[in-house]
């Protein structure tokens, strides 16, 4: 009922709340579901990054959308068929939380029964997304760091065109006249960093890692520049630090899989390590968990700024 609404109206700041709101239903199911680091993730960028971005861009535009004279029959036939092909694929599905569907028959038993005794964490989730599927995990962290490289690439403007843009804190902090939003924010975003630390470090006994930890983390730095300015944000980084950032995570990510390879061992074996087994698995879910939270990081607050620069190029004065 909430995408119907988001579709119907023609007030985008109406339907940038309402997005929010649906992000917070998704959110509240996967909680419900027991899916709480599915929850954590979808809190930080369906509901924090996302909606930021875009009130953000919304400050650059119109609030009302322009009814368009178009009339694209021919889009909404595809989306049409492409939807019924997707339902229609569903039905061979096993039915919802079936005891005889593959994935439980035939990985999840080894997983619930042999993963704490393997990798000594605690939280099953970290241990076969670090761990197990560190194959698959790798590859996801290669295409948000692709995905960044391609939007920085397309988007990019220059630090120091940035720095000397005077329209710059006018345009990306709308909330300078809030003294009430800026103080408050100013509270909490150490607040909000200490709890991404926390999501990162304690993934081994809860939900957590780094793909929220980096997503709760970016979303802090996004707050802080739309309450003082992206030149405020300027002044204690830069984008050559954040491109450094991004290309470390997933080379520290790689790198740990290539120390176990040295020691004559399978590619991202956490096992040789440490003298002990269960040690290493600990050090290296470790590493690569901080890889991901630092390439996220830093990847999605690059994204806002490469955005908003274009934005910025767009409206500076001639």
């Amino acid at each position: 009922m909430t995408v119907f609404v988001i579709i119907s109206l023609r007030d985008l700041f109406a339907s940038i709340i309402l997005m929010g709101v649906y992000g917070l239903f998704s959110a509240s199911f996967f909680a419900l579901m027991d899916a709480v680091d599915v929850a954590l993730t979808e809190a930080a960028v369906g509901i924090a990054v996302s909606i930021l971005l875009l009130l953000s861009t919304l400050s650059f535009t119109g609030r009302a959308e322009k009814k368009s004279r178009q009339k694209p029959f021919l889009a909404l036939i595809i989306v049409f068929f492409t939807g019924a092909l997707l339902v229609y694929g569903t039905f061979d599905l096993p039915p919802f939380g079936s005891a005889t569907s593959p994935a439980h028959q035939h990985v999840a038993s080894y997983y619930i029964n042999e993963s704490y005794g393997e990798t000594g964490v605690a939280n099953l989730v970290s241990s076969v997304l670090a761990s197990y599927r560190g194959f698959d995990t790798l590859g996801e962290l290669v295409v948000i760091f692709t995905a960044g490289v391609g939007v920085i690439s397309l988007l990019s403007t220059s630090q120091k065109a940035l720095k000397t843009n005077g329209t710059t804190n006018k345009l990306v902090a709308p909330m300078t006249t809030h003294h009430i939003l800026r103080i408050v924010s100013k509270m909490l975003i150490p607040f909000i960093m200490l709890y991404a630390l926390y999501v990162q470090f304690h993934s081994d006994f809860g939900p957590g890692g780094g793909f929220q930890a980096g997503a709760i983390f970016a979303s802090a730095l996004i707050l802080y520049t739309l309450m003082f300015g992206l030149q405020a944000t300027l002044a204690i980084t830069s984008q050559s630090w954040l491109k450094f950032f991004a290309a470390l995570g997933v080379l520290l990510f790689a790198g740990t899989g290539i120390i176990s390879m040295l020691q004559q061992h399978n590619y991202l074996n956490y096992n040789v390590l440490a003298s002990d087994p269960i040690q290493g698995q600990h050090l290296g879910i470790l590493l690569v968990e901080l890889g991901v939270g630092i390439t996220v990081t830093a990847v999605l607050f690059q994204l806002f700024i490469s955005f908003t620069g274009y934005m910025l190029n767009i409206r500076r004065p001639a």
